[in-house]
């Protein structure tokens, strides 16, 4: 814990929550405070950090990370606090019928950060990410690491910037600025990584879970994905499948990762089953 500074969460208010811990914003500075929920691993935290110092050294248009911070109990980070912002899920819920405008502009920002080209010598590889989850024992079914690493062994990399957790809710405005937040998944590689991501969280069905993430329902997530699809491809609607089918590997393989860093624990032996069905 030596590379975390002690905050006294008297100085906070509450901000808000998310899938993997609680927003806090400093009373007199424009700063706010990102614990993740209790028994986040430390060292994954200071990974996320340094990623996201690497992301906002590059230009990627993110707030400012500050400090590796703990009130004793849980770690996290101090970021830039951006006055007045929205999140493009929050527009959406609030503005229902700007929909087609905000999803359109997520699908443009994606392009842009996609393009960018990332310095590897100091941003990690999301291939190689998912390797080494996959390679220690312990984090995921044996059976579906046996399944995992000779797919994961053949997709190509490339140094294209990812954002790691892409999705509607991990992009802001204040009126003036757009930026990425809850950037500390980025890496480098095949954009299918990201839309993969997004594809994956635009099909979740439980209502109670798109309005705690997004406060959306999952129809208006899969309306948003209707909109992105085509505009972030430049295809019509109706060829989006072939994409979908291309990197629906990405997504599968992923997603034994990313729940294991939601709830720090491996993903169960059924929902294993069913990641290893799509692999074919």
């Amino acid at each position: 814990m030596n590379n975390y500074e002690q905050i006294n969460l008297s100085d906070y208010v509450y901000s808000g929550e998310g899938g993997q811990g609680v927003a806090y914003r400093h009373k007199h500075e424009k700063r706010l405070a990102k614990l993740f929920n209790p028994g986040f691993d430390a060292e994954i935290a200071i990974k996320e950090f340094e990623m996201a110092r690497a992301a906002y050294d590059l230009g990627v248009p993110t707030p400012q990370p500050y400090r590796l911070i703990t009130d004793g109990e849980r770690v996290g980070t101090e970021y830039e606090l951006i006055e007045n912002k929205r999140s493009f899920c929050r527009i959406i819920s609030e503005e229902p019928d700007r929909m087609e405008e905000i999803s359109l502009r997520f699908a443009e920002a994606s392009k842009k950060l996609h393009a960018m080209k990332a310095d590897t010598s100091r941003i990690t590889s999301m291939k190689a990410r998912l390797q080494a989850f996959y390679e220690r024992e312990g984090l995921a079914p044996a059976f579906l690491r046996e399944k995992v690493l000779p797919v994961l062994e053949q997709i190509p990399d490339t140094p294209n910037c990812l954002h790691g957790d892409l999705q509607i809710g991990n992009i802001i405005t204040d009126g003036e600025r757009t930026l990425w937040i809850d950037i500390g998944q980025f890496a480098y590689g095949a954009p299918e990584w990201d839309m993969g991501m997004c594809w994956r969280v635009s099909q979740i069905q439980d209502p109670k879970m798109t309005d705690h993430l997004f406060h959306l329902t999952p129809e208006q997530m899969q309306k948003h994905w209707s909109y992105l699809a085509p505009a972030y491809y430049g295809l019509p609607s109706e060829e989006i499948g072939q994409k979908i089918r291309e990197f629906l590997p990405y997504s599968t393989i992923k997603s034994a990762y990313m729940y294991y860093i939601s709830y720090h624990q491996p993903i169960s032996e059924e929902r294993a089953r069913l990641l290893c069905d799509m692999l074919g």
